[in-house]
């Protein structure tokens, strides 16, 4: 003779343990946030970075733009002078002359014949690009308002 088991569960009960597991998880996803009170705010990424290329000979230094917007900048500098070089930006002095300018980009020695690379960022105002020695003249740069963001830009790193 046969006993007859009824089923563990009846379609009832299945769709309320369905409805069950589903509340679970619907509350363990929603405690995965923290509320809007996240410290990343989606903050507009900086401007993209150009290429400023500076060249040094015997008596002066040529900068390729000398005019352009703030932001991050790479600054390409060939030492075409007969000595080596250390070359600075920085911020020309006050109206009084009483103190030096702030710097924004400093090389290490650059020997003759060969080039330097360095990255910075800059800050709207006017700017000297300048060598140790007060023989080589040094350049003026000048740097407008922020340039515009690079977050729509694809392709950035």
């Amino acid at each position: 003779m046969r006993s007859h088991r009824p089923p563990l569960l009846s379609g009832t009960g299945r769709r309320a343990s369905a409805l069950t597991c589903a509340l679970i998880a619907a509350g363990a996803l929603a405690s995965c946030g923290n509320g809007g009170r996240d410290k990343y705010a989606n903050a507009q990424r900086p401007p993209r970075p150009i290429v400023i290329s500076a060249s040094i000979n015997d008596r002066s230094i040529v900068v390729s733009p000398r005019k352009f917007g703030a932001g991050p900048i790479t600054l390409i500098i060939s030492n075409q002078s007969a000595a080596s070089q250390q070359v600075t930006l920085e911020t020309e002095d006050d109206p009084g002359g009483s103190s030096p300018g702030e710097k924004a980009i400093e090389t290490g020695p650059i020997n003759p014949r060969e080039t330097a690379s360095v990255k910075g960022s800059v800050n709207q105002g006017t700017y000297t690009l300048h060598v140790g020695g007060d023989d080589i003249h040094a350049a003026r740069v000048v740097v407008g308002k922020e340039r515009p963001s690079a977050q729509n830009d694809l392709l950035q790193p």
